[in-house]
């Protein structure tokens, strides 16, 4: 599945070692577009993990996997990201309004003396 998305917040990193060794997961929260925008956990894992693309405020593509599990009688559902790049879309989300340039219009030209003359009386 794939996603288009805006970073709006970077959890902090976990870490931890288990069976296969050390591990690391780093949990984003992005918010969708459209008139009922959604917020999403999504876990990146290992080194799909890059810094410099995760910072707030980015519009990302997200492909990613979700799954549920069961622990004691509860399900818990992941979302679970395989690959994250910018997002070559454009986006309504805080863009900025378009200037707009309005031209002044030429100052009339100065008055002459026979502009003067023309007076009735």
């Amino acid at each position: 599945m794939q996603l288009t998305a805006k970073l709006t917040q970077v959890l902090p990193l976990e870490t931890g070692i288990g069976r296969n060794g050390e591990w690391k997961k780093q949990n984003i929260i992005v918010e969708t577009d459209g008139q009922y925008p959604k917020k999403i956990c999504v876990s990146i894992w290992g080194d799909k993990i890059n810094p410099a693309l995760l910072q707030s405020g980015n519009l990302l593509t997200i492909d990613f996997d979700i799954e549920s599990r069961e622990f004691n009688g509860k399900w818990y559902t992941d979302v679970k990201a395989w690959k994250i790049e910018p997002s070559n879309e454009v986006s309504n989300m805080k863009m900025p309004e378009p200037s707009v340039n309005y031209a002044m219009p030429e100052p009339p030209p100065p008055p002459s003396a026979s502009d003067f003359d023309d007076l009735p009386f």
